[in-house]
C-alpha cells in the first residue's frame, strides 16, 4: 500500500490515534484558515489603506513642489499635515536606513511595495518602529520626512484572530477528546475483559457505550458464557465417567483381594492403571478453571512443591530463582498440579530434575529441567496434544502413560494467558520444559 511506510511511525494506541485524528484536521482548517483569509484578506485591507495614504503623501508632495520657496513650503505643507495627523520634518539629508523591518512584521513589504508604487518620488522607507512608518518624500525644496501611525497603513487584527482561532481550536479539541475517550472506555475495558478471561479471570463486565460498541460487549459475554457452559459440561461429563467407573474398579480389587497373589498380580496392576488413566482425565477436565483465584507467591509454589519430593526422597533440586516475595493472583491448584506433571515427567524419563522459578513484572517463568533423552525438535509440538504418547522417543522402560501430562500443563499455561515451551537442556542434557504465565 502507498502508506506503509508510514505505519511504523504511528502510534499504536487507540486514544493517541483518536488524538491525532482530531487535532490534524483543526490544525489543517487553521493552516488553511490563515492563508487564504488572513494572508489574502488582511494583504488587500492593507493596500487599501497604504493606497489612501500615499494620496496623502502625493498631495503634500504638491504643495512642497508648488512653494515659491522652501519658508513657504514648510509652512504649507505643515498646515496641511496637522488635520491628516501627518508629522512633517524637512531634513538636510535622507538617511540610508536599509531594510530595518522587524521580522514578525509581516505586512511591512506590501506597505512599503504599495507607498512606491503610489509615491514615486519616496527615497526611503523605515520601520524599525511598530507603531508608526517615516518616509522620506524628495521634493523641489528638499527632502521631506513624514511620520505616518502605522495603524493608518495596515489592519491590526491578524495576531488577535490567530491568538482567538489557536484558543478556540485547542477548547474545541478539548472538548472532542472528552467526548472521544467516552466513547473509547467501553472498548478498552472490553479489552480488558477478554484480557483477563484468557489468563483465567472473569471480570465483571457490563456493555456500554454506541450501539456498536454495546452489541460487541453482548457478543463476548455471550461467547464468554458458552465457553464456560462447555468447560463446565466437559468437567462434569469427564467426573460422571470417572465417578461411575470408580465403583466397579473398587469392587474389581476387592474381588481380587480373594485371589491368589501370583494370580492376583497382573489383574492389580490393570486395574491401577485403569484408575491412573480415570485421574489423568479428570485432571485433563478440569485444567484449573474450576479452581478459586488466589494471591500467592509462585515462587513459594514451587519451593513447597521441592520440599515435598525432598521427603518422599526423589532427586528434585531447587535452583537459584528470582522475585521471591511477589504475590500475584493465580489458580494456585492447577499451577501446582501443571508443576507437579513436569516434574513427574522429568523423574519419569530421567533420574534426576532441576526446577527454578523467574518473576518479573510481565510474566511468571518455571524452567522444570532434566537428565533424560529429551524430546526431538520435529516432535515437540506433538507432545503438547492431548492422548498423544512419545515412549519411543524418550524411554522405553518409563512405563506407559494416557498422554495427557504435557497436554494438561499447556492447557493450565493457555488458561493463564500464557504457553508451554519446549526446548534442550544446557545444563542437565535433557528435556527443558518453560511454563510461561502472563501477570
Amino acid at each position: 500500500m502507498f502508506f506503509k511506510w508510514l505505519k511504523p511511525y504511528l502510534p499504536r494506541g487507540l486514544y493517541t490515534r483518536a488524538l491525532i485524528i482530531l487535532i490534524l484536521p483543526v490544525v489543517s482548517l487553521q493552516l488553511l484558515v490563515s492563508i487564504v483569509f488572513i494572508q489574502r484578506h488582511f494583504e488587500g485591507v492593507t493596500r487599501q489603506m497604504t493606497a489612501a495614504v500615499a494620496i496623502e503623501l502625493r498631495y503634500l508632495r504638491d504643495v512642497a513642489d508648488a512653494a515659491p520657496n522652501r519658508a513657504t513650503a514648510i509652512t504649507d505643507v505643515a498646515a496641511i499635515a496637522s488635520p491628516l495627523e501627518l508629522a512633517v520634518t524637512w531634513p538636510p539629508v535622507v538617511p540610508q536606513v536599509g531594510d530595518d523591518r522587524l521580522w514578525s512584521d509581516f505586512t511591512g513589504d506590501t506597505v512599503a511595495a504599495r507607498l512606491r508604487e503610489g509615491v514615486p518620488q519616496i527615497a526611503q522607507v523605515s520601520m524599525a518602529d511598530r507603531s508608526r512608518v517615516t518616509v522620506w518624500v524628495a521634493t523641489a525644496q528638499g527632502p521631506l520626512a513624514v511620520d505616518v501611525p502605522r495603524r493608518r497603513l495596515s489592519a491590526s487584527n491578524p495576531h488577535q484572530l490567530l491568538v482567538i482561532m489557536v484558543v478556540l481550536g485547542a477548547l474545541m479539541t478539548t472538548i472532542a477528546y472528552l467526548f472521544l475517550r467516552n466513547q473509547l472506555r467501553p472498548i478498552t475495558r472490553m479489552a480488558q475483559a477478554a484480557t483477563d478471561y484468557g489468563k483465567g479471570r472473569i471480570t465483571p463486565y457490563s456493555p456500554g457505550g454506541a450501539v456498536e460498541v454495546r452489541a460487541a460487549g453482548m457478543a463476548f459475554l455471550d461467547m464468554r458464557q458458552r465457553l464456560e457452559r462447555q468447560i463446565q459440561q466437559r468437567t462434569m461429563m469427564l467426573s460422571g465417567v470417572s465417578h461411575d467407573l470408580r465403583t466397579p474398579l473398587t469392587r474389581l480389587r476387592l474381588g481380587l483381594s480373594l485371589l491368589d497373589d501370583a494370580e492376583a498380580e497382573p489383574m492389580i496392576r490393570d486395574v491401577d492403571e485403569m484408575q491412573r488413566l480415570l485421574d489423568s482425565f479428570l485432571d485433563y477436565a478440569r485444567s484449573g478453571v474450576g479452581d478459586p483465584l488466589e494471591t500467592v507467591d509462585p515462587v513459594g509454589i514451587l519451593t513447597t512443591l521441592v520440599a515435598d519430593y525432598a521427603r518422599m526422597d526423589r532427586p528434585v533440586t531447587l535452583a537459584p530463582s528470582t522475585g521471591a516475595g511477589a504475590n500475584v493472583p493465580l489458580h494456585a491448584l492447577a499451577i501446582r498440579r501443571a508443576l507437579d506433571n513436569l516434574i513427574g515427567n522429568a523423574l519419569r524419563y530421567g533420574h534426576r530434575a532441576q526446577v527454578s522459578a523467574h518473576v518479573t513484572d510481565r510474566a511468571i517463568r518455571y524452567v522444570v529441567e532434566d537428565d533424560g533423552p529429551g524430546i526431538p525438535p520435529d516432535q515437540r509440538e506433538e507432545a503438547t496434544r492431548p492422548f498423544s504418547r512419545l515412549d519411543p522417543a524418550r524411554n522405553q522402560d518409563a512405563g506407559s502413560g494416557v498422554g495427557l501430562g504435557l497436554a494438561i500443563v499447556a492447557d493450565i499455561a493457555r488458561s493463564h494467558g500464557g504457553a508451554l515451551r519446549l526446548s534442550d537442556s544446557t545444563d542437565m542434557g535433557g528435556l527443558k520444559a518453560e511454563l510461561v504465565l502472563a501477570r
